[in-house]
């Protein structure tokens, strides 16, 4: 090869940019809002359908996925709107008060303030976290890409993307009678932004941390420290909400100094610096994570369940099926670009071409960010997957550089078509839509699937009025540290709803889970000795007994037909019994 055909050699676009061109026009924060609003438009039509068109007789309870963890938050918002700190009350084993959240501290506080409820405050969460979320999404993504369509194109696969669970779907209803395989690949919200903000939107709020690169990067081009103190102190706000997300920051800051190592051949001082002033200022409520989780007995115990959910990140091999054509292209352009640049090296004669094949700090960065996160992902603890949250912004950002800087040149260079070359612009315009498009029918999917759920009006996301007066009875009547023994349907609203301790109440929450979901079944079952339910009681000094229409398809058991048993509120559908031989 002679030296024009080496300076002919396509080399990477390594979207360098001067800290002037990384501006964002008003027209693009037009389109940003747009998008916005219309996420949040449809995100809310199945809440709104859910309280629309509850029966009379029942009452939405405003959580759309997950119960069990939502109830779990919403505890939390109960102790934390007056106390500081809050105990686990999804286990009726005594605990002291030592849990602290700072988001669903100020959401309590706040609704306590107000005087409105949960409901409120979880809609105001949701709202507020994709608006803020999707916003620093675009920030991002102009930070990466200098091309507005390019922008365009990246943020709507970040907030609209999701992989290949639709393929699984079709399986369903087609090859595999009725059974999803691997339902994980189709419900795991962590790298899912659409469906997050639908139905888990704490971890839109919780990948808001993505904020700390943000400050690092641009106080990198200015060379100024401040901005990795403004780092350090937003990694540490957000660390109190979520801390596990620490690990993406810290992980992340460290990738990059090793490529920029990699790259220059000497130590990257400013991120050296910066990283160590983020750890110093951030690692507090990590370590109080980890000594709450040593040293306390119960917290110790809970973060030990952790993989009775039996939630982990899909293997390698199935991560395509997860996160789509976007991780796909990602992996593609990341090796494509590896490649190439090791062609232009041996190829290039200097100066020129050599400094064009040097990876520019954005493009590093962005590099650490995703392949750093295959360690992550799969760190040997059970919250593993808590480590996709966020990895769908550098993935749509690859991706996007994949269709504009790869498959469109391709195209335009072997299209049979004349005018091909002459419509450039076309082109991009047509590979950005067919992205976009082919990443979306997995959400629609979620997003629709919501209806039908929402539409029998059944446990767990509707409950009956009466229950629900039943606990009000019990919120009023009995003390903090009183014990409800119920159906895990029940007793999982139990904390949330009355204060009152549940004894069945959480998958990692309630201690020895496995063990007290037998006990329940066995309290309730017909054919149980007495001797052995007043073992069960007195176990965990329960006080209460709550029986309704979730506690009679457990078993036939009466406690009105014994006399240890005080019936102290009754309704037609639900009774309360106080137990009255509870040592």
């Amino acid at each position: 090869m002679n030296n024009n055909e080496a300076r002919s050699i396509p080399l990477p676009q390594t979207n360098a940019l001067p800290l002037s061109t990384a501006s964002i026009l008003r027209s693009e924060w037009t389109f940003v809002i747009a998008t916005i609003a219309a996420i949040l438009f449809l995100t809310s039509l199945p809440f709104l359908y859910a309280y629309l068109t509850t029966p009379p007789d029942k009452q939405f309870m405003g959580i759309m996925v997950n119960v069990p963890d939502h109830a779990q938050y919403f505890s939390w918002y109960r102790e934390l709107a007056e106390a500081n700190l809050s105990a686990n009350k999804l286990t009726p084993e005594p605990n002291a008060p030592i849990f602290f959240n700072l988001m669903w501290w100020v959401l309590g506080r706040m609704g306590a303030l107000l005087g409105v409820g949960y409901p409120v405050m979880y809609q105001f969460m949701r709202i507020a976290g994709a608006i803020f979320f999707l916003l620093l999404a675009y920030r991002v993504c102009a930070w990466f890409l200098k091309d507005t369509l390019q922008r365009r194109v990246a943020f709507l696969i970040i907030a609209l993307g999701a992989g290949f669970g639709w393929v699984l779907i079709v399986l369903k209803y087609t090859l595999t009678n009725g059974e999803l395989i691997n339902p994980l690949d189709v419900f795991v919200a962590e790298p899912n932004t659409f469906y997050s903000i639908l139905a888990f939107p704490h971890f839109v709020a919780a990948a808001l941390y993505i904020l700390s690169f943000d400050l690092i990067l641009r106080g990198q081009a200015k060379g100024q420290l401040r901005y990795a103190v403004y780092a350090g102190l937003w990694a540490l706000f957000m660390g109190w909400q979520h801390a596990y997300d620490l690990f993406i920051v810290y992980a992340v800051l460290g990738a990059y100094a090793l490529l920029l190592f990699a790259r220059d051949r000497k130590l990257p001082w400013y991120v050296i610096k910066a990283t160590v002033i983020v750890g110093l200022i951030s690692f507090w409520p990590g370590l109080y994570s980890f000594l709450i989780t040593s040293l306390d007995p119960v917290w110790k115990a809970v973060l030990a369940q952790f993989d009775n959910a039996g939630v982990f990140t899909p293997p390698l091999y199935r991560l395509p099926v997860l996160l789509g054509i976007p991780f796909v292209l990602a992996v593609f352009t990341v090796i494509a670009d590896f490649v190439r640049m090791l062609r232009a090296k041996r190829t290039a004669v200097a100066p020129a071409p050599a400094e064009a094949a040097r990876p520019s700090d954005n493009d590093l960065f962005l590099k650490g960010w995703f392949l750093v996160s295959f360690v992550l992902i799969y760190l040997p603890v059970d919250f593993q997957i808590h480590m996709l949250n966020g990895w769908q912004v550098p993935i749509a950002i690859l991706a996007t550089r994949a269709v504009f800087d790869y498959i469109a040149p391709f195209i335009r260079r072997h299209s049979a078509r004349a005018n091909a070359s002459r419509r450039p612009r076309r082109l991009d315009v047509a590979l950005g839509a067919l992205i976009v498009l082919l990443v979306i029918p997995t959400n629609i999917y979620l997003w629709a699937w919501r209806f039908v759920d929402l539409r029998r009006h059944d446990y767990p996301y509707y409950l009956h009025k009466e229950e629900l007066a039943a606990m009000r009875w019990i919120e009023a009547n009995a003390k903090g540290d009183d014990v409800v023994l119920s159906s895990l349907t029940i007793g999982q609203y139990v904390p949330m709803l009355t204060g009152a301790h549940a004894y069945l109440g959480h998958w990692a929450q309630t201690l020895d889970f496995f063990g007290k979901t037998q006990a329940v079944e066995r309290f309730f079952a017909a054919d149980t000795a007495e001797l052995e339910r007043q073992a069960i009681l007195s176990a965990h000094d329960v006080d209460y007994v709550f029986v309704g229409p979730a506690e009679r398809t457990l078993g036939s058991f009466d406690p009105s037909q014994s006399g240890l048993y005080e019936r102290v509120y009754a309704s037609p559908l639900v009774s309360v019994y106080r137990t009255t031989d509870n040592p």
